[in-house]
């Protein structure tokens, strides 16, 4: 063992012997605060014991005020049959990913205590899913149901708050998709008072279209058409297409000669008002957001099923399952 291993072991104990000096710990809590737990409340305090042993012992009086060892899915069946909360699987690199596809109105009709139980509960599931080299995950907040920009950015912040106080080091990335058209104004002054902000990312679904083969190529995959042959040289044309570009076809006026070579692709540039959201906040890093996002496409697009979900579920957590009629509308 070397000595960086030996200092952050003392560390990890020197946080567990202050918190037992207070109150002796449950199972369930010896349980919680095993070494790689915490380790990240010891990396998100910049290894300051105290302050780590702290906010984990917050952390545990908040988990046992809403009960988050004995939640269990039959407290949620109507938020699992709609699909509001789920695990649609895991990325490339085996981390959890899970969608939140709230509405508006579910806000009006829930308390912030029922909604917090079920953010956790879908961590808890989240979490249980995770190899043992994996301790993040990744969060997908589809925003589209949401109408107002100060209604959807609340819960956002409620939802960031939760998990950087009580899941330090957790998420890997949150990506916010197809948010109000106010939102990134919300989010400029909001931003920057939020832990979470910097692996928080916006996303338009319209960056994405044909990304997971559902408007491909309109040719049918034929091939390009072959226009035939014209009778007259100085009007030779060829046609284009390419599904990338805005144009429908390139009409190229030249001679019989120019016209037999290959024609230079262009790319006609996206107009201003087609533009993503994201590149209001991020700019130059849209390019980036769209590669990290992309491996996440086919999850976000996925049917939910709630018989799937359900099937990732270990231990209590599961409940009693009935098998109920899912319509599509309401599957997705």
């Amino acid at each position: 063992m070397s000595k960086k291993d030996e200092r952050d072991r003392s560390r990890v104990e020197a946080v567990l012997e202050l918190i037992r000096k207070q109150t002796p710990l449950t199972v369930k809590q010896e349980k919680f605060c095993n070494y790689a737990c915490v380790e990240r409340f010891l990396k998100a305090k910049g290894d300051n014991v105290k302050r780590a042993a702290k906010q984990l012992r917050a952390c545990l009086s908040w988990r046992e005020s809403i009960g988050a060892d004995y939640l269990v899915a039959d407290e949620f069946s109507g938020e699992l049959t709609d699909g509001l909360a789920y695990v649609a699987g895991h990325d490339d690199e085996y981390r959890p990913v899970m969608i939140l596809r709230m509405k508006q109105e579910y806000q009006k009709f829930h308390s912030q205590k029922m909604f917090t139980r079920l953010l956790v509960f879908t961590m808890e599931v989240a979490v249980s899913t995770m190899p043992k080299y994996v301790q993040q995950f990744v969060l997908l907040f589809d925003a589209s149901f949401y109408r107002s920009a100060s209604a959807f950015t609340n819960l956002l912040v409620r939802a960031l708050k939760i998990t950087g106080e009580n899941y330090p080091g957790r998420l890997h990335k949150a990506f916010i998709i197809d948010p109000p058209s106010l939102f990134p104004y919300f989010w400029k002054g909001v931003g920057a008072f939020v832990e979470l902000s910097a692996v928080t990312t916006l996303v338009s679904s319209l960056d994405f279209h044909g990304e997971d083969g559902s408007s491909g190529d309109l040719t049918g995959g034929r091939g390009v058409m072959n226009a035939g042959s014209c009778s007259s040289s100085r009007f030779a044309f060829t046609v284009s297409h390419h599904v990338d570009s805005l144009k429908p076809w390139y009409l190229s006026l030249s001679e019989t000669s120019v016209a037999s070579r290959t024609p230079v692709q262009q790319r006609t540039p996206r107009p201003s008002f087609l533009k993503s959201p994201a590149g209001m906040v991020f700019g130059r890093g849209e390019r980036v957001c769209r590669e990290s996002f992309l491996p996440l496409w086919k999850l976000y697009r996925r049917p939910y099923d709630e018989m799937v979900y359900r099937s990732k579920m270990r231990g209590p957590v599961g409940g009693h399952f009935r098998r109920r009629h899912v319509s599509f509308s309401q599957r997705f």
